[in-house]
């Protein structure tokens, strides 16, 4: 990247724990310049990569941070919180009947018509057209049976999965701190 041509929005920082793990692999937990510069400035963060380019005002020059540790250790939670985005990454980006990849919804296993709640343990990620084909029907009358019963994933286990899935781009300064899988097909 020509650090002279981009403009500071293209040098996001990698924010990782105190303990030198990145907050989030998927998405990948990242600041923007401003973001990473407060948080040095307000002293939350350490400085443990710099970018090329700079930033300045009248009094003060600064190099852009690439890669921020946060200087209190912030405990993961143990599980996610319930969203559509969790639920794919939980099933991989898959459709759960078919496996394809393509036009995701989430259909609840029990549907809401016949009391089905919206919860970990009773929603799948689903392509449309299968979506359509069980409809309202319960798995077993449509014939279509899940490749993998729905449960709660653990933060985890999501991270895990995110490993499978790595961004389009990452910064060498980054290389250190992630640990993508990529042996193993999603």
């Amino acid at each position: 990247m020509n650090a002279h041509a981009a403009t500071p929005e293209s040098f996001p920082a990698l924010v990782l724990n105190a303990d030198f793990r990145p907050l989030s692999y998927y998405p990948l937990s990242l600041w923007s310049w401003q973001e990473s510069v407060k948080a040095v400035f307000l002293d939350r963060v350490n400085i443990v990569s710099e970018y090329d380019r700079t930033v300045r005002s009248s009094s003060f020059e600064m190099r852009l941070p690439s890669v921020v540790s946060l200087k209190t250790y912030v405990k993961p939670a143990l599980y996610p919180a319930f969203t559509r985005f969790n639920v794919f990454l939980r099933d991989r980006f898959s459709c759960q009947y078919c496996s394809c990849r393509e036009d995701l919804t989430f259909d609840h296993l029990i549907p809401r018509s016949r009391g089905g709640l919206t919860r970990w343990d009773n929603v799948v990620t689903a392509c449309a057209p299968c979506n359509l084909k069980k409809g309202g029907a319960m798995p077993w009358d449509a014939g279509m049976r899940p490749y993998q019963h729905p449960y709660r994933p653990t933060v985890f286990e999501l991270h895990r999965n995110g490993r499978l899935f790595p961004p389009n781009y990452l910064h060498d300064s980054w290389l250190d701190y992630l640990y993508w899988d990529t042996e193993l097909e999603p």
